[in-house]
């Protein structure tokens, strides 16, 4: 498990595929209005770095013990959703419509994935106010997988996609 300190400094890739501006207070204020939830600190201690985006290749997986959907060992963390309006870009305020369009377990915020599949802020257990866990939601299957307690866990325990 890497300290989150090592994973938050090289955690971006390159390029702008995803990002938007820079990450204002009133911006975290709005999302978790519109979300109904607290969001975890960790995920803003990122998103303050860069506000979503590209993962880099040294923490685009998360490792499993269970096969799924998209690999017998881990799930894909190929980007992280920011807090913004920038068109043509998904962002964490997306997600009561995508919640919505694709029958998915609510109270959830989603990170990161393409409609098939989700990685997801999972409140369910925790309360809106609550620190939430996460957890792979596939779509397609129906089928959810239990990752990490808590977000900062689960950044700790990103490693490199395996094929």
């Amino acid at each position: 498990m890497a300290p989150f300190g090592d994973v938050k400094a090289s955690f971006w890739g390159t390029g702008d595929y995803g990002v938007q501006p820079p990450l204002m207070a009133g911006a975290i204020d709005e999302a978790e209005a519109l979300l109904g939830v607290r969001l975890p600190q960790a995920l803003l201690d990122l998103l303050r770095v860069q506000n979503g985006g590209l993962v880099a290749d040294a923490w685009n997986a998360f490792t499993t013990d269970q096969p799924n959907s998209w690999s017998p060992t881990h799930v894909p963390l190929a980007d992280l959703f920011g807090i913004g309006r920038r068109e043509g870009t998904l962002s964490l305020l997306d997600t009561p419509y995508l919640v919505q369009e694709w029958d998915l377990p609510s109270p959830t915020v989603l990170l990161s994935g393409d409609g098939h599949y989700w990685v997801a802020l999972d409140y369910r257990a925790s309360g809106r106010q609550g620190e939430p866990s996460v957890a792979w939601i596939d779509a397609d299957l129906e089928t959810e997988l239990w990752l990490a307690a808590d977000f900062r866990s689960f950044v700790q325990r990103l490693v490199p996609a395996t094929g």
